[in-house]
């Protein structure tokens, strides 16, 4: 029998700070920031609590007081590590660590704890490598930089701290190389997969949404696929694709993403824009929001900021789904179904019980009927190089003879139409 891995004992903070232009509700991040330790499956969270501060303290984050007065909370409770959600400098995090005994992970390291817990492909874990690279090299920089300053000199002779520093920067900087290296070996191929897909023209649907929003049920309800898929913040890490018959329409491919999240650190960003690199070939985005959170709107505005970075086309066909009807009240889910019947590209659903599910399909459906259309066309005798490729993009549906050549009905899309013409 295996045998149980130590928990660790941890408290949650949320810094409230009145001087935070991006200040968002604070007891709703409080609890966004608890899901998110609950993420990790070796941490206790024991308690967590909202600090509010007039503005931030350089060296210590808190005041004095507030530092003591949580001290006793942390001692009574045997707390073993805090979790700060938001950013935390090195020095704030050494002076903190040292006040209270404890160990100390800011809003970004317990993301990427989360990341590198969750990552399955080697991409994901690549990608989550250099972004913790990348991470831990800019607190060897600022933790360093007051030994740098003591030495003064024109930096010909290494001071105290100067060969360790120098000599850490350049193993990382090593690593981060090898790593881009693997990274785009691996891009490549999934690059060729996407080629090989491109042959086979079924249209992509990315399921997209705030993490947690459900859409790993949605993805299992309508494939039958086993993804995991729990009430848990980040559980999808990797774009995960199956094939779908849509009823009386085509077949499609869906690709479940990671999910979003508010003030999702820099590092991280860039690290996974790869993994939503499937939602720019996308031919129909499903916008997937739990609808009965609190924070619903606030999470729909992060979701359209990150798709607009990402440098989605507004005119890319997009139906909002309103997840999570069954989390609701009665009158509250006859409103969303009543708003849903109103308005175009919008379905109120639950993933989790099947409602609404068949409608969302249909839609799905007409908006590819936009993507892929049908059209005959006459090719004479002598063009068996056009009519090669045609059966090689798998578009044609029928082929009859009459006295001209060729008669074939094609169902295609419009990328495929204008290559066909520069043949």
């Amino acid at each position: 029998m295996e045998h149980e891995r130590k928990r660790t004992r941890a408290w949650v903070l949320h810094p409230d700070i009145k001087s935070d232009r991006a200040r968002r509700d604070p007891e709703a991040a409080r609890a966004e920031a608890v899901s998110l330790a609950a993420a990790l499956p070796d941490l206790d969270v024991i308690g967590s609590n909202v600090v509010r501060l007039p503005k931030a303290h350089p060296g210590m984050l808190f005041g004095s007081g507030k530092i003591d007065e949580l001290a006793a909370i942390l001692k009574a409770e045997e707390i073993e590590l805090v979790l700060i959600d938001g950013p935390v400098s090195p020095v704030q995090q050494r002076n903190l660590e040292k006040a209270w005994k404890v160990k100390l992970l800011d809003r970004t390291g317990l993301i990427l704890e989360i990341f590198s817990d969750r990552a399955r492909t080697r991409e994901g874990v690549l990608q989550v490598e250099m972004a913790a690279l990348s991470y831990q090299r800019t607190r060897l920089v600022r933790a360093w930089t007051h030994l740098e300053r003591q030495r003064g000199g024109l930096g010909f002779v290494g001071g105290p701290g100067e060969t360790q520093i120098e000599a850490d920067r350049r193993a990382i900087d090593e690593q981060l190389v090898r790593l881009r290296r693997q990274l785009e070996k691996v891009v490549k191929t999934r690059t060729l997969h996407r080629a090989a897909r491109a042959k086979v023209p079924y249209p992509i649907v990315a399921l997209v949404g705030y993490t947690n929003a459900g859409k790993s049920t949605l993805f299992n309800r309508l494939t039958g696929a086993e993804v995991m898929a729990k009430d848990m913040l980040f559980a999808t890490l990797d774009p995960t694709m199956r094939r779908v018959v849509l009823p009386d329409g085509p077949e499609v491919i869906l690709s479940d993403t990671v999910g979003f999240i508010s003030d999702l650190p820099t590092e991280l960003v860039a690290a996974f824009r790869a993994t939503l690199e499937e939602v720019l070939a996308a031919d129909v985005i499903l916008h997937v929001r739990d609808i009965s959170h609190e924070e619903t709107e606030n999470q729909a505005k992060d979701v359209e900021a990150i798709l607009a970075s990402l440098g989605v086309d507004e005119h890319r066909p997009q139906i909002e789904v309103w997840n999570k009807l069954d989390q609701l009240s009665d009158e509250e889910a006859e409103a969303c179904r009543q708003r849903a019947d109103r308005l175009d590209d919008l379905h109120a659903i639950s993933a989790l019980t099947g409602e609404g599910l068949d409608p969302l399909l249909e839609d799905i459906a007409t908006k590819l009927q936009g993507v892929r259309r049908e059209e005959v066309l006459t090719l004479g005798f002598s063009q068996g190089r056009e009519r090669a490729w045609l059966f090689k993009q798998d578009v044609v549906q029928s082929e009859d003879q009459s006295e001209e050549g060729f008669v074939l009905t094609v169902l295609w899309t419009d990328k495929q139409k204008a290559k066909f013409e520069a043949l």
